[in-house]
């Protein structure tokens, strides 16, 4: 009859391999008394005499001997088995700017946990490129233009798409803005991308005036949401903003860009199991967002 007492079938295997109860107790951090009670159990549960009880310590009888090496193998199946769930199941860790991170996926990341409830994802954002090969990181989302350095699969996510954006209340006090001679007299916001010094230059004319400077992304969005001024940002980055009526979009760049933001993966590296889900589930969300 098969046994459903695993734990004793791990006691068994203790004293076999120790040859004695009381270093399989010290093993197991049990009494010496509990594991010979269950090796007992066995034996009447199999009709078998598993061990000859000697001063010194136990033997294995011929058919305990033949048990013991059946349940050695069954038992580091087991182990290995739970070995390799356990890491299957460990976090997969998401690496993204912060400004996107805040303005993108921590308002949309409980739709991906709601439909993967099993999943632990661990966000990590900063504006250093994690070393996929060696800082754990399974995901990362990054602006910028490939080829990208390295053993690393890249896949589009969105398109810069630039856009000025100010509040209602800042934009409605000024006229028509068809260019960007029409920035004239307003205030604009910068964040450390740089992107209205780069806009200008590339247009051969100076900025209007020094614009008001923050180094990420999303402080200079919620400058422009509290009416300090217009700030230029990625379209993936304001579209709720814009949606909510909180920002209005007054003007687009129209130049084409290479630049943009694309999700990377480490190549040659099994992948977390959950990896692909939660890159499909990105490229919706964008695709939604677009």
């Amino acid at each position: 009859m098969p046994t459903r007492n695993l734990n004793g079938l791990r006691m068994f295997e203790a004293a076999a391999r120790h040859g004695n109860f009381r270093l399989a107790a010290e093993e197991l951090n049990l009494t010496q008394g509990a594991v010979a009670q269950q090796v007992r159990r066995l034996e009447a549960e199999y009709g078998a005499k598993l061990f000859f009880r000697h001063a010194r310590g136990l033997r294995l009888t011929e058919p305990g001997h033949a048990f013991h090496t059946s349940i050695r193998e069954a038992l580091a199946i087991i182990d290995d088995a739970v070995r390799r769930l356990q890491t299957e199941r460990r976090p997969i860790v998401i690496s993204t700017p912060p400004s996107f991170a805040s303005k993108w996926l921590v308002p949309r990341l409980s739709k991906f946990t709601a439909t993967h409830p099993g999943a632990d994802v661990r966000t990590i954002a900063s504006e250093a490129l994690a070393d996929l090969k060696t800082d754990g990181v399974d995901i990362a989302v990054r602006l910028g233009t490939p080829p990208f350095e390295g053993d690393i699969e890249s896949e589009p996510l969105a398109a810069l798409d630039l856009c000025a954006v100010c509040s209602p209340s800042y934009r409605a006090a000024g006229g028509k803005i068809a260019s960007l001679q029409d920035f004239d007299g307003y205030r604009l916001i910068q964040d450390g991308h740089r992107h209205w010094d780069d806009l200008f230059a590339a247009a051969g004319i100076g900025k209007p005036h020094k614009p008001l400077q923050f180094n990420q992304t999303a402080l200079a969005i919620d400058a422009a949401i509290h009416a300090q001024g217009i700030a230029l940002a990625p379209a993936l980055l304001v579209r709720d903003e814009a949606e909510h009526g909180s920002l209005r979009v007054i003007w687009r760049d129209a130049r084409p860009l290479r630049e943009g933001y694309f999700i990377l993966s480490p190549a040659g590296r099994k992948r977390h199991p959950d990896a692909d889900a939660f890159i499909a589930w990105l490229l919706e969300e964008a695709r939604d967002a677009g």
